[in-house]
């Protein structure tokens, strides 16, 4: 009898897969691996070989550089690969450009690992696709029923009511540079906000690759201060580091906000600083997490990362095995 542990089993390095000799998201250089989206907590240079989908291939260049793999393969969402009888499918994640689950299937059994994803509409990337499925395996850093995301729309509403009540000040918002400054701008497009928006350069490149890949983020311009004043009523958007740095303590009397799902921690938002929350996030909060799990009924529900218990718990419950797989070198930044 097949059982899961033999098609993917977690190791130092990360999941691996035995029969076809290959990691999924692995936190270590290996031999061959197959890489879910762009971040870095999932995905690292130095591997022999990598498979990914074309723009998580594009974003990774971009972030290390042409030689940061000897041999890469691109997977268009919906293209099999075939791998010593076993076959891996890159479906949508709804993450970040580009995002992939990786769904593997080996002798009558299927496992989907989900990477990161969530399941609101984001204006810059492919929507998730739910995949029926033995195994499950998700993440969970928001699996706590506190976290429940508001509407995005809702957000960036917010967002301009402030901008428009305090016209003489700069709104800056810290917005990590993958995924999340891209989608906060087209958000602000599709808000009504069609002045230009002024950008840290450590989002230039990154906003360039999305622009080339259909993603339309109106006028953009660098955000070099030299006179406090050109920048009174001004959308200005940074990394979260560069916030509380000498980059940000150069604009006049700034209003800081902060894009994350961590904005709902009162605390959080306080400890940095931020005087307008934004709750807006790239991962699936509590509500996402569990009716994507109803959704699919898997057989069995892996956690990779995150709340591991409370998602665990709620699974059993609904008469779902789950086990907490305790992966290390995932990432819980205040960006998610």
């Amino acid at each position: 009898m097949i059982r899961p542990q033999d098609l993917l089993c977690p190791r130092p390095e990360g999941l691996y897969c035995p029969p076809g000799d290959f990691y999924i998201d692995p936190v270590r250089p290996v031999a061959r691996a197959v890489v879910t989206h762009g971040h870095a907590d999932h995905a690292r240079s130095g591997h022999g070989a990598v498979l990914a989908t074309p723009e998580t291939l594009a974003i990774m260049g971009e972030r290390y550089g042409a030689d940061f793999t000897a041999t890469r393969q691109a997977a268009p969402y919906g293209e099999t690969v075939a791998r010593d009888d076993v076959e891996v499918t890159l479906v949508p994640a709804g993450h970040v450009l580009g995002s992939a689950q990786a769904v593997v299937r080996w002798k009558g059994l299927t496992m989907v690992v989900s990477g990161d994803y969530k399941r609101r509409r984001d204006p810059t990337c492919q929507a998730f696709e739910p995949v029926p499925c033995d195994v499950f395996i998700t993440e969970a850093t928001f699996g706590l029923p506190v976290f429940r995301h508001p509407d995005d729309a809702g957000e960036i509403a917010r967002l301009l009511r402030s901008v428009a009540q305090f016209p003489g000040r700069t709104h800056m918002i810290g917005a990590y540079a993958l995924g999340k400054a891209q989608r906060v701008i087209r958000l602000l497009r599709e808000g009504g906000w069609d002045k230009p928006i002024y950008v840290h350069g450590a989002l230039e490149r990154l906003n360039r690759l999305y622009e080339n890949h259909g993603v339309d983020l109106g006028p953009l311009l660098p955000a070099t201060v030299d006179k406090k004043q050109d920048f009174a009523g001004a959308v200005v958007i940074g990394p979260p580091s560069a916030l509380a740095d000498r980059w940000g303590r150069r604009f006049n009397d700034p209003v800081l906000a902060f894009a994350s799902g961590w904005m709902r921690v009162r605390a959080r938002a306080r400890q940095r600083g931020v005087e307008l929350p934004l709750i807006i996030s790239d991962h699936a909060d509590w509500d996402e997490l569990t009716a994507t799990v109803d959704e699919i009924r898997p057989g069995e529900l892996w956690i990779t990362h995150g709340r591991e218990e409370a998602l665990a718990r709620w699974s059993e419950l609904q008469g779902i095995p789950a086990r907490a797989l305790a992966l290390v070198g995932y990432e819980e930044e205040d960006e998610a």
